[in-house]
């Protein structure tokens, strides 16, 4: 236990360790990071809406941003686990990484008990 820290704070930590092994604070660090910009919440809300996967081009039409700009934000996506890129032939499709989104939600919910 961190004994430095308030009895609550430790135990929300000590339970986060026990419920999710899958994604520590740096993690959780650069996933915060990742949602951190307007852009890649959009490209997030845009791919989540689809039944599949969204193609990359999908995206560039959608935002109406640079194809290197779209790249930077999609990459910083997939970084963090937020996404899961697929190669399609020459292109790039993406969908989704629910389970990260679900750690996330997890660890973010500790903190409302």
């Amino acid at each position: 236990m961190h004994s430095s820290l308030p009895l609550s704070i430790s135990q929300n930590i000590h339970t986060f360790a026990i419920m999710n092994t899958l994604l520590d604070f740096k993690k959780i660090e650069k996933i915060s990071k990742a949602l951190g910009d307007p852009y890649r919440l959009k490209i997030i809300e845009a791919i989540r809406k689809e039944p599949e996967w969204m193609q990359c081009g999908c995206i560039v039409n959608m935002l109406h941003l640079s194809q290197s700009a779209i790249s930077h934000h999609i990459k910083q996506l997939v970084d963090a686990e937020l996404l899961i890129a697929e190669k399609d032939g020459r292109k790039i499709k993406y969908t989704l990484n629910k389970e990260v989104f679900a750690g996330y939600a997890e660890f973010i919910n500790a903190y409302n008990q």
